[in-house]
């Protein structure tokens, strides 16, 4: 069993193009035995977003806190704490915080990509 506080795991700056104001705590990951997933707590400052990316593999959101304005494939909606987004394979994907606060949200991808490499929204 593992038991972890987000607030207490190292914080990583997300250095990508087109990344602002982004940070990373990978929280769940292979060197801790998981098999299948990873789980990845992001943080975006006001007026920052995730890089308008993507790639071959789905993940998950879970949003912590804050609001926000995801982009998928050229479709935008507005969403925030307590709601869940699905993002496709190969769905172009932008998170922007709309917020005046924190927007922090849980990502859950394939434990081959957690790397420790900061990798938001991804």
């Amino acid at each position: 069993m593992l038991i972890r506080r987000a607030e207490k795991m190292p914080g990583e700056p997300v250095e990508m193009d087109g990344a602002r104001f982004v940070t990373m705590r990978l929280m769940v990951g292979r060197d801790d035995g998981a098999a299948n997933f990873a789980m990845r707590h992001f943080t975006v400052e006001p007026g920052g977003h995730t890089p308008r990316h993507s790639h071959d593999y789905e993940h998950e959101v879970y949003v912590v806190s804050g609001s926000a304005r995801v982009e998928h494939d050229g479709e935008f909606q507005e969403f925030g704490s307590g709601d869940v987004v699905y993002i496709r394979p190969q769905a172009l994907h932008q998170f922007t915080n709309t917020g005046d606060g924190q927007f922090a949200f849980l990502c859950m991808v394939p434990v081959t990509r957690d790397c420790g490499t900061p990798t938001p929204g991804s």
